[in-house]
């Protein structure tokens, strides 16, 4: 039981890191476009 347990908690926090670092690349991709984009106007 206690084994069950605690690979649940395992895998949702592997879960968990994996769907912050997409969201953190999107975010630096987001940021560098906006960032091109002035450079490009200036």
């Amino acid at each position: 039981m206690v084994r069950k347990l605690i690979l649940t908690f395992g895998i949702s926090v592997l879960s968990l890191g994996a769907a912050a670092c997409n969201t953190i690349d999107g975010a630096g991709e987001d940021i560098e476009s906006v960032a091109d984009e002035v450079d490009e106007e200036l």
